[in-house]
This record gives structure tokens, C-alpha cells and sequence, in this order.
């Protein structure tokens, strides 16, 4: 009886080490952490999108991922350490804002893989997550032209970095290319590609600025405004669904969705798949042989179907 009762127990011990590991130990899994930019994970724009590709991962990867929001500058490099000291495998960074600490992480801490959004690669073992936003701000630019009832559309941005200019250019384009078909002339207030320059509201997370913005534009004539500046384009869409007779084009994701109290004054939305590229990435890294990034740039178009729509 006894004998019997040994084996049985014997053979639960083996079954347990296997399932668990030799060491009797659970597996552990896949770490994947990310460092956001200004204006946090829930700005319903470039921050929320791209953790939505960690939230992805870790639902069908199974990985396990958190994130440390950045509220101002200075906590890129604190964020990134507190990621090193807990030995996650892959460190994604939100924004053309931390190329400089996550060249400087990603060169110190050759062993550790890094990605960072909006940003070219920065080092052998990061991959730059950059997106032809251009290609979808075209289409917007030329749907704007044709749905302006005043005949003036505007744009703002942020900051003037390339991943909020580019944007601009491409509105811009579509705007002029709708009137060299159509023989129209409508202007495009907030931006002038010539001159590489526009209006900006210094920041990314102020709705009280993208409320300011939008009433000039308004005043001014525009019907139309396309904010690229995260959550101040939050404000700009409450200016216009006050003042009414007006609409916004969205940016990074589908406003009719993130931002659903505003979809009534909503033209369209110009989406940039950060979610699919994250998601992308981490399934690369964590993926059985896989060699390093060795310094690749990923590109997301509107041909691809992973850049913008």
C-alpha cells in the first residue's frame, strides 16, 4: 500500500518539475516594458495607441508588460533605469522626444533590445518604429478641400518635431493637389511647407491650448482643423462642437472611437498603427532564435497596412 502511495506521488513530483521547470520553479515569461512621452498612457492618442500593442502582446504572446508614464522630460532616463534594474528583455520608448536617453540606455546596456516609436534606429540592438503619416494626412488634406463649405481648413501642432510636421506636409499636399484638379482655391491656414514652419502649441498635453487654437482658426474663416497634438486636440474638438458648424480630422487613432463624444463633429481620421508595429516588434524579440534587431527600421504605410489609413 505504501509502496504503491510512493510511486503515485513520484510520478505527480515529475509531472509537476515538468510542467514548471526542473527546478520546480514557474516559467518565466517574456518582459516587455515602455516609457511613454509627455501627456501619458491615456492621451487617446500616440502613448494609448502603441501600449495597446503591449496589451495585445501580452492577451496572445503571453508576455507580461507594464508601462511607466513620463509626466515630464527628466523622467525618460529615471523611467528607463527603473525598467534596466528590473531586467526587462525588450524596452519600448513613445516618441521622437527620448532618441537622446534611449541612444544613450541602448548603448550603455548593449544586451538589453530596445524599440522606440517615431523615431529611425538609434543603435544596433533598437529598432525604429517610423510611419509615411504623409501618404493617410494627404488623403485628409484632399477630403478637406473638398468638404470645406468657407474655403479655408486648418492645422496645428504640437511641437515642430518630424513625426507632427510631417502630418502638416501631407495635409498641406492634398489640400493643393484638390485644387489643382478641381480649380479651386482653398487656403490652408496653420502651416506653410516652403517655409517649414507653422503654428504650434509648445506642448501635448494643454486642451485649454487646443481650445485657444481652434477658436482663432475659426474666427479666421478655417471650417476644418486638423490638430496633431495628441490630447490639445482634445480641445480643439470641444471648441468646435461648441461653436458648431465646423469639423476636426483626428490623428494617430480613430477618434470616432477614442474620443467618441466628439464623432459628430468627426470629417475622419488620420490612424497611425503604432499597435500593430509594437505588437510587431515584441513578437520578433521574443520569438525562439531571434538574432537582434540589428539596427532595422521598420516603415509602416498606407501599402503595407501597418503605418496609416
Amino acid at each position: 500500500m505504501f509502496k504503491k502511495l510512493w510511486v503515485l506521488l513520484s510520478l505527480m513530483l515529475v509531472a509537476s518539475m515538468l510542467l514548471t521547470g526542473c527546478g520546480g520553479a514557474k516559467a518565466k515569461k517574456f518582459k516587455v516594458g515602455m516609457v511613454t512621452d509627455l501627456g501619458g498612457v491615456d492621451d487617446k492618442s500616440f502613448n494609448a495607441t502603441s501600449w495597446a500593442g503591449v496589451e495585445r502582446a501580452k492577451k496572445e504572446l503571453d508576455v507580461e508588460g507594464t508601462v511607466l508614464e513620463s509626466k515630464q522630460q527628466t523622467d525618460y532616463a529615471t523611467n528607463l533605469t527603473q525598467l534596466i534594474n528590473q531586467e526587462y528583455k525588450l524596452i519600448i520608448t513613445v516618441g521622437f522626444l527620448l532618441a537622446d536617453d534611449t541612444a544613450d540606455f541602448a548603448k550603455r546596456y548593449p544586451d538589453v533590445n530596445f524599440a522606440i516609436v517615431d523615431n529611425n534606429s538609434l543603435g544596433d540592438n533598437v529598432r525604429g518604429l517610423t510611419f509615411a503619416t504623409d501618404e493617410a494626412a494627404f488623403l485628409a488634406g484632399y477630403a478637406a478641400a473638398a468638404a470645406t463649405k468657407t474655403g479655408k481648413v486648418a492645422t496645428f501642432g504640437g511641437i515642430n518635431i518630424p513625426p507632427v510636421s510631417i502630418f502638416m506636409v501631407g495635409f498641406e499636399y492634398g489640400v493643393n493637389y484638390y485644387n489643382q484638379k478641381h480649380g479651386t482655391n482653398v487656403e490652408v491656414l496653420g502651416w506653410d511647407t516652403a517655409a517649414n514652419d507653422g503654428v504650434f502649441a509648445g506642448n501635448f498635453d494643454s486642451t485649454d491650448d487646443g481650445r485657444r487654437l481652434a477658436e482663432t482658426f475659426m474666427n479666421e474663416g478655417a471650417d476644418i482643423i486638423m490638430p496633431v497634438a495628441g490630447p490639445v486636440g482634445l480641445g480643439t474638438a470641444q471648441a468646435v462642437k461648441e461653436r458648431g458648424n465646423a469639423w476636426v480630422i483626428g490623428v494617430d487613432t480613430d477618434w470616432t472611437v477614442s474620443a467618441a463624444e466628439y464623432k459628430n463633429v468627426m470629417l475622419t481620421s488620420v490612424m497611425k498603427k503604432m499597435d500593430v508595429a509594437v505588437f510587431d516588434t515584441i513578437k520578433a524579440a521574443q520569438a525562439a532564435g531571434f538574432a537582434g534587431f540589428k539596427g532595422e527600421n521598420y516603415v509602416g504605410t498606407l501599402k503595407n497596412g501597418g503605418g496609416t489609413r
